[in-house]
């Protein structure tokens, strides 16, 4: 099955709300996709999936869109971590984190997952010194990513971070206004925990440690997709 390239707002109308696939907002989208479609996210409206295998189902598509990668690959993911001891929903999206091209989207380097896969496409990305085009490239500990030393490359890149910076000081200052700790909310904005930002200005980056389950930003029942693929 091929990469999907069509649609996005069709997709998270569908799904739900996909941070690593794009910044749309559905605000004036009230129903899923088609003539018929039904209300968004309302319980009552979505008892059609009661049955099993169709939940299972939908929490697998939720992972394969937000991460932008094919039914193979994923299938590939959940056998690596089947294979490691510990939770193997945990592993999974320990290892669908660790990607290079969303670890650049998390950094806030690319606006998205799709847009961070084009950057390391086009080799604007050296992970511990080394030029790394390959987005299913597996993060380690202590990892350094740092963008290409060439003016394009610097502009490019600069242009997403500095304004995800804003949006983070932005949402810093809120939640300090209301008494909000950063362990209790879910701002896709917010760099998460297992990454760090070591340079803003050299635009230099660190991948700390594995992601924990509260730094995932799609909201998903990994168990179900051990179940779908366990079946």
């Amino acid at each position: 099955m091929a990469r999907y390239t069509g649609p996005k707002i069709r997709i998270i109308r569908r799904l739900g709300l996909l941070p690593g696939l794009t910044r749309k907002n559905i605000k004036n989208r009230n129903t899923t996709p088609g003539q018929h479609g039904k209300p968004l996210f309302t319980k009552k409206n979505r008892s059609s999936l009661s049955d099993d295998y169709r939940e299972r189902l939908y929490e697998k598509q939720k992972l394969r869109f937000n991460y932008g990668i094919t039914e193979k690959q994923l299938y590939s993911y959940y056998q690596q971590a089947k294979r490691e001891p510990g939770s193997t929903g945990n592993l999974l999206l320990q290892l669908l984190e660790s990607r290079l091209d969303c670890v650049i989207h998390r950094l806030g380097f690319a606006p998205t997952i799709p847009s961070a896969r084009q950057i390391v496409n086009h080799g604007h990305i050296f992970v511990n010194g080394k030029l790394v085009n390959i987005p299913s490239f597996l993060c380690q500990k202590e990892d350094i990513i740092t963008v290409r030393d060439r003016k394009q490359s610097k502009n490019l890149i600069k242009v997403n971070f500095e304004y995800q910076q804003q949006k983070r000081t932005l949402i810093q200052r809120r939640m300090k206004r209301v008494n909000l700790s950063a362990a209790k909310s879910r701002f896709h904005s917010l760099l998460p925990t297992h990454l760090k930002v070591v340079d803003n200005e050299n635009l230099i980056g660190q991948f700390i440690c594995p992601v924990k389950r509260k730094d995932v930003l799609v909201r998903v029942n990994e168990l179900k997709v051990v179940e779908y693929y366990s079946r």
